[in-house]
């Protein structure tokens, strides 16, 4: 009995050494599944239905069903659970879910707008179109939400106000319409995170931080509500940011209905499975207008068939809805625009003609220039000593990251960090822990003379590349002393706009074909509706509260775009998505408020479509284009074949089961308001080459008109004709096709491209598209 109670317990031994000697189960992620919603076998009920029991092994693993932009689901799979969906007919692609990030009194008067007369009379402010804002939720209470003398929702709303932490059905009014919140793409990759012990899931901090989020459509971060506004905020008295920016605060569309989406967390970024489900909402419950101040954060553009953001867009504009998309802060390199598909319109940002200076003084008696939103206390005529970290401290000191200062040196001192790496104003807050008295934020070649205020937390400014370096030599050669002084706010300043430094530049690099950012728009030091969650800061030490804040962004910048198309399907109900994009483009700016050639603010020379695309925006003249070049979800299909897609491929971004053409056509050809001419680098020596746009434009406005064709080009060695030259338009032809032909040798394409416009005028209307020329390499 005894040894058989021996052998049963080694027998358990090794049962259990065997046990645990066993692999773990294979690690799960969250992945986009795009679905041929036609297979769906007639026994489900619904999509989801058949999703969750004939797809995936647990219902559980579900996450978001896709049924308006795009048809599929988000799930938790394991890497063999993927591919062997991908075996199955139906299943069309699949892709690993990826995170993004987050990329005003005066900036409607200075887009032209004004009260009772023009766009803004003509549409009524917007009222009754719908912008869906997708971000990181809302603030409810500020007065930009407030729903004063708006008439009731409109008809068409089929949206939710979604109830959650600190948030519930009476957060919402006529003007706040409607809000949801996304997260469960956030809490599977949390967990995913959990269980890949050691390997973080591949997705860094990802788990939503409750102590300081709201699981909700409260907005904990302020840019969510910071865009909104800056679309369609109410008009608010008295409004200002410590002072700085003082007046009516006010959005683009003040009457128009906002609808939030939130899928962005605070410092855990944008998951795409979210994103896509907002897009999929959004679209389902009735909006207009999308604003989405969101890209890609590894600096890589995916293709069209890989980024949800260019999928859901697709399925908005399919929809009749206008997506107005960031072009992101990675600029002045070349080819860091974002958000690149065609059917979106990608917005640059420019200054405005408002600025905050702060001047630097120095001890022998010279003033540096620089900007700053500090609103504490001053530090009066007192002169103090500066120091450079970065003498002799390094790297890390040079750009005051944490616990990088020696607060022997600091103390007391004036303080010159170098712009990157960390945020600006978590440099002042290393500074102040140190000890510093204040602190001078120097750019560095890259940033050029680009400034942006901030609001810092102890005395502070930033000055540009030059004067950075002037300072830099006057603390190497002497004793230096300096003092700040703040001078509150400045308008009327010129030149302006120019375009911001940060703000991303084309060209396009997924297809050169379609020239990227489209246009620009107010995106420095816009006023707008903050959280009370956080300081104007953001940084969790700062617990100042204020009910607008000063950000810069082209996240700023797209939301002026939004609500500048709310006001056009105002005016205009029956316009395409592409028709109110081509309208704002070639109306936009190419000169400044000095009448000249609008400048880049990174070279302090005249910019390029590169950086702006069509221009500044200008809504003084968008509402009366002329005419306008539509583009319809086929013109996309046909887009899309002629990159090189196959139907399986386009019908993941199409949604519809599509056969491209026997002939694939050339992917210039999409009836875009741009024209982006690439030659082959690869013909030597002065080989003639020569492209062919056929655009096609519909008259919207006087019934009889004639429009006579300008072609200017920068360069002798790139010529541009257009045939015919006059177009005759009357009550019953409303639609004429011209061709551009654009010739040149290769040579005489310079790296930096040949740029040029073609002008359609009727003596009333102006209708300006940029052509661009460039030259691409083999690889």
């Amino acid at each position: 009995m005894a040894s058989s109670l021996f052998f049963l317990f080694v027998a358990l031994q090794t049962l259990t050494l065997v046990s645990s000697s066993e692999p773990p189960p294979p690690l799960k992620k969250t992945y986009i599944i795009r679905v041929d919603e036609r297979s769906k076998p007639s026994i489900f009920p619904s999509h989801a239905d058949w999703y969750s029991a004939s797809l995936i092994s647990s219902p559980a693993d579900l996450l978001h069903v896709y049924d308006t932009v795009f048809h599929g689901f988000s799930a938790s799979l394991t890497p063999s659970e993927v591919s062997s969906l991908l075996g199955r007919p139906e299943i069309l692609a699949a892709f690993e879910d990826r995170r993004r990030r987050l990329h005003t009194t005066r900036s409607p008067q200075f887009l032209g707008l004004r009260n009772q007369q023009g766009l803004w009379s003509d549409s009524d402010y917007g009222s009754d179109v719908i912008v869906g804002v997708l971000d990181t939720g809302v603030w409810p209470e500020r007065r930009s939400f407030s729903d004063f003398n708006l008439g009731p929702i409109p008809s068409k709303w089929k949206g939710v106000c979604e109830s959650g932490v600190r948030f519930g059905p009476l957060n919402c009014n006529r003007k706040l319409i409607g809000a949801r919140f996304f997260s469960r793409g956030h809490d599977a990759a949390a967990a995913a995170a959990v269980a890949d012990v050691g390997g973080g899931g591949g997705f860094g901090t990802v788990q939503i931080n409750e102590t300081v989020e709201f699981r909700s459509p409260r907005d904990a971060d302020g840019h969510g509500s910071h865009t909104a506004s800056t679309a369609a905020g109410r008009h608010a008295f008295q409004a200002s940011m410590s002072g700085y920016a003082s007046g009516i605060a006010k959005g683009v569309a003040p009457k128009a209905r906002v609808a939030v989406y939130k899928v962005c967390w605070k410092d855990s970024g944008c998951l795409d499975s979210d994103i896509l489900a907002g897009f999929d909402r959004a679209v389902s419950d009735g909006v207009d207008v999308i604003s989405i101040s969101i890209g890609g954060g590894d600096g890589v553009a995916s293709p069209y068939y890989l980024d949800p953001i260019a999928i859901g867009s697709f399925g908005a504009a399919s929809h009749g809805v206008f997506v107005a998309s960031s072009a992101g802060n990675d600029g002045p390199t070349g080819m860091s625009v974002t958000n690149l598909a065609p059917w979106m319109t990608s917005v640059g940002a420019g200054t405005i003609d408002r600025t905050f200076p702060a001047d630097v003084i120095l001890g022998d008696g010279r003033r540096l220039a620089g900007v700053s939103l500090y609103s504490g206390k001053s530090l009066g005529a007192n002169m103090y000593p500066i120091v450079y970290p970065g003498k002799a401290g390094g790297l890390s000191a040079s750009l005051c990251m944490e616990n990088s200062l020696d607060p022997k040196l600091v103390k007391g001192n004036i303080v010159i960090c170098d712009r990157g790496s960390s945020p600006r104003v978590s440099k002042g807050l290393v500074v102040k822990e140190a000890g510093g008295a204040g602190m001078i934020l120097a750019n560095g070649i890259s940033n050029g003379e680009g400034l942006v205020g901030d609001a810092h937390v102890l005395p502070a400014c930033a000055v540009g590349s030059a004067e950075g370096d002037a300072l830099k030599a006057y603390v190497a050669s002497s004793s230096a002393t300096a003092t700040i002084r703040f001078k509150g706010t400045v308008v009327g300043v010129r030149p302006a706009p120019v375009v911001a430094s940060f703000s991303g530049r084309g060209p396009n690099g997924l297809t050169p074909e379609v020239l990227k950012p489209d246009l620009i728009a107010p995106g420095v030091n816009i006023l707008a509706a903050w959280t009370d969650a956080v300081g104007p800061t953001g940084l969790d030490s700062d617990t100042r509260k204020t009910e607008f804040n000063i950000l810069s962004g082209t996240s700023m910048a797209c939301p002026h775009v939004a609500g500048a198309a709310a006001l056009l399907r105002s005016a205009h109900p029956g316009w395409s998505p592409a028709a109110v994009r081509s309208a704002l483009m070639t109306t936009a700016n190419v000169v400044d408020n000095r009448l000249q050639p609008v400048m880049d603010e990174a070279t302090g020379k005249a910019a390029s479509p590169y950086d702006f695309g069509a221009g500044h925006l200008n809504l003084d003249r968008a509402m009366d284009p002329g005419l306008v070049y539509d583009i319809g979800a086929q013109d996309y299909v046909s887009f899309l074949c002629s990159i090189g897609y196959d139907a399986k491929t386009v019908q993941v971004i199409s949604r519809q089961p599509v056969g491209c053409p026997a002939r694939k056509p050339a992917p210039e050809s999409l009836n875009y308001p741009s024209f982006s001419a690439v030659f082959d680098g690869s013909r030597k020596g002065r080989a003639a080459s020569t492209k062919t746009f056929v655009r096609t434009v519909t008259n919207v406005g006087a019934p009889n008109a004639v429009y006579k064709a300008t072609v200017v080009m920068n360069s002798k060695g790139v010529t541009a004709t257009v045939r015919p030259g006059r177009l005759v338009f009357t009550e019953s032809v409303k639609v004429q096709r011209f061709a551009l032909v654009v010739s040149g040798d290769t040579s005489s394409v310079v790296s930096d491209g040949v740029f040029g416009s073609l002008t359609w005028t009727d003596g009333k209307h102006v209708v300006r598209s940029p052509i661009v020329v460039s030259r691409v390499e083999p690889l």
